[in-house]
């Protein structure tokens, strides 16, 4: 059969990657999709870069729209990145009737709910499973794999650059200041960590996720977002003396009333596999209904294992697409008629237990004050750690861990506390998940 051509927006790093993957296993590749799949054109701003990884198996042009308007080719990979050209190209690739593949988490995660649409009035694919957890098949696992469940929960450590730094803080001790100096001379860390450091990319990737487990649209501005920027070597230790380790999880919960959407660090009890997950490696919990829980894990970034991701689309699309379009699995999931309306639900409504750090006066009667403020708000305690003060400071550390409760009641007992004089300093919050 004619070889299916594809034209590569980008050939930076995950766009070698695939260029090397295609041209390795090209035999595997053809075997598995019944028939060859070519790179037949690139484009990039850097064309002697471009250059020095195709040779001249390919034209390298600098116009992405070259590559749109090119009538062979039959996908179209996008691996640009963000939010604003990336959208403009791939709305040009579907309205000209090209199938898409991307690796762009930021541009699915806010702009997914318009771009599925125009693919499904097209009759062309968007296929994405190197925008979430890299090399890890999750997204085929969700659309394809756990079709027959009712997803009940996604769990994930889905930020390689988090989980790199909280993983350092643990086992040497170190502040995060420290570490994300470390992470950034090691290449783990950009230059510019915000997306990272603040939760912002695990957010893009748990809001794709949310989408397809529950069958509701892209909803980004709705996830509750918070980082690792304000944790503290103390935390750290604090969370191990309990049984618990913090990572930054992506989490979506189906509830009867809507669906929780949140990233956040949170205590996770030290036996659980995906508490062990260290480094910069990512994994994912799935609980469905009918299987159980499900464990995903391996390399969530780099050149090859991307790479991976974007050939697999490559094969699927080839694999599917002579199929009859409203046969295909769909972008979600679930039919674009049969979208779920369940809300996203206000952070205000979600039920968590908690992990709380208290820098307090030494002396008679403060914890008794701060259990009472606890049971005004019917918040009840699992666990009490007092830290003897240092000798001659007359100040301390208290660690409460809370019994499952809503974060509304969290809110209004904390405000309360921070108003006792014997509180004396901002109060640390954490979620904590048992994941059973």
């Amino acid at each position: 059969m004619k070889a299916i051509k594809v034209g590569l927006l980008g050939i930076g790093t995950v766009g070698g990657g695939t260029f090397q993957v295609l041209r390795r296993n090209q035999d595997e590749i053809r075997g598995r999709a019944g028939r060859a799949i070519e790179i037949a054109m690139v484009a990039d701003l850097d064309v002697e870069r471009a250059r020095a990884i195709v040779g001249d198996a390919c034209p390298v042009v600098t116009d992405a729209r070259q590559v749109i308007a090119n009538p062979e080719i039959d996908i179209v990979v996008e691996l640009i990145g963000g939010y604003g050209v990336a959208k403009t190209l791939v709305l040009e690739a579907i309205a000209a009737g090209k199938h898409v593949v991307t690796a762009n988490k930021a541009l699915l995660a806010v702009h997914g709910t318009e771009i599925f649409a125009a693919a499904h009035a097209k009759g062309v694919m968007v296929a994405f499973e190197a925008a979430v957890a890299g090399g890890i098949p999750i997204i085929k696992a969700l659309r394809e794999g756990l079709t027959a469940n009712r997803i009940e929960w996604i769990a994930g450590i889905i930020n390689g650059t988090t989980n790199f730094i909280l993983s350092e803080m643990r086992s040497k001790g170190l502040d995060f200041a420290t570490v994300l100096k470390e992470a950034q001379r090691l290449g783990y860390a950009e230059a510019d960590p915000t997306f990272d450091i603040e939760g912002v990319d695990a957010a893009h990737k748990a809001t794709i996720m949310s989408a397809i487990a529950f069958g509701i649209p892209v909803q980004f501005d709705k996830a509750h977002v918070e980082g690792i920027t304000q944790l503290q070597a103390a935390d750290i230790k604090y969370a191990e003396q309990l049984g618990y380790r913090i990572k930054l999880l992506g989490i979506a919960r189906r509830r009867d009333t809507g669906v929780e959407l949140r990233v956040h660090p949170t205590l996770i009890p030290a036996h659980r596999l995906i508490a062990n997950v260290e480094g910069a490696m990512n994994a994912v919990v799935v609980q469905g209904d009918a299987v159980g829980t499900t464990l995903y894990y391996g390399k969530g970034a780099g050149a090859e294992p991307t790479a991976s991701a974007v050939v697999a689309d490559l094969v699927d699309i080839t694999r599917l697409a002579t199929a009859d379009p409203e046969h295909r699995v769909p972008h979600l999931a679930f039919r674009p008629d049969a979208m779920s309306d369940l809300p996203i639900l206000p952070m205000e409504q979600v039920h968590s237990a908690y992990y709380l750090r208290l820098r307090v006066a030494d002396e008679a009667g403060v914890l008794s004050r701060i259990t009472t403020i606890l049971a005004e708000h019917d918040i009840s305690i699992d666990a009490v750690l007092q830290r003897e003060s240092a000798e001659g400071e007359r100040q301390t550390d208290l660690i409460i861990l809370t019994h499952d409760t809503q974060e509304r009641r969290v809110n209004q007992a904390l405000a309360q506390m921070q108003g006792l004089p014997s509180v004396l300093a901002p109060i640390v919050r954490l979620r904590k998940e048992e994941l059973a």
